[in-house]
């Protein structure tokens, strides 16, 4: 069997100036494919490889499952947001920026994953439609500019910030593994906030802002049960 190889390694691999409409829906189908249908391959070590998993009660790891299928989703719409914004980037700089920063997203795929498998639990059956929102979200960011679709990976990792604190705070206290996961994903979301504001993020209208704290709501309270 061929060695998987992360999607975001295909981002490396294409110059999104030369990309004809045709290449980019290809790349976009291909890159949808990668992400549902082949399990995702962490470059990293999981951050939770040297804890033991505790015990807890089916109560607490159907819960602690529902939390980590949400971030799963997450990371899921993060690969399509950084795929679609990335093949259309006019930048260069700004491509190969967010390539960086979808390696790592993938990273967290992978161990997300990984800890559904541990807790006897599975991904939510919509994240197709994660997804396709996302990237048609990042390649309409990307058609308008690298300063906006810049911006989205600013905000975007600043409400997956929020987020994820907030998960750790519910999460069962004997689930270690989990927090330790949701530990390393918040630093590398924070780092990407950051460089993308460094990079030249412009600030989103705060109608934006709200639409898309308002669309995460809606996905984290639907993958907790599907």
């Amino acid at each position: 069997m061929p060695a998987r190889i992360p999607a975001a390694v295909y981002l490396d691999a294409m110059n999104p100036r030369t990309l004809s409409a045709v290449d980019r829906l290809l790349a976009g189908a291909d890159n949808l494919l990668r992400t549902l249908a082949v399990p995702a391959v962490a470059a990293r070590t999981n951050p939770a490889a040297q804890l033991p998993d505790m015990a807890m009660t089916e109560t607490e790891r159907a819960h602690a499952a529902g939390l980590m299928r949400v971030n799963h989703a997450g990371e899921v719409a993060a690969q399509a947001l950084y795929h679609g914004q990335a093949l259309l980037a006019r930048d260069p700089a700004t491509a190969e920026h967010l390539g960086r920063a979808a390696r790592e997203e993938g990273d967290h795929l992978a161990w997300c994953r990984e800890r559904l498998e541990e807790l006897g639990s599975r991904p939510s059956r919509l994240d197709p439609l994660w997804y396709l929102g996302a990237f048609a979200t990042g390649a309409a960011a990307g058609m308008v500019s690298d300063r906006i679709s810049l911006g989205f990976v600013e905000e975007t990792e600043k409400q997956v910030v929020e987020h994820l604190r907030g998960h750790l705070q519910r999460l069962p206290e004997a689930d270690t593994r989990s927090r330790a996961i949701l530990t390393a994903m918040a630093r590398d979301e924070a780092e990407h906030g950051d460089a993308a504001r460094v990079a030249g993020a412009a600030r989103l209208p705060a109608a934006v802002r709200r639409l898309m704290r308002g669309s995460a709501r809606i996905m984290t309270s639907t993958a907790y049960r599907i």
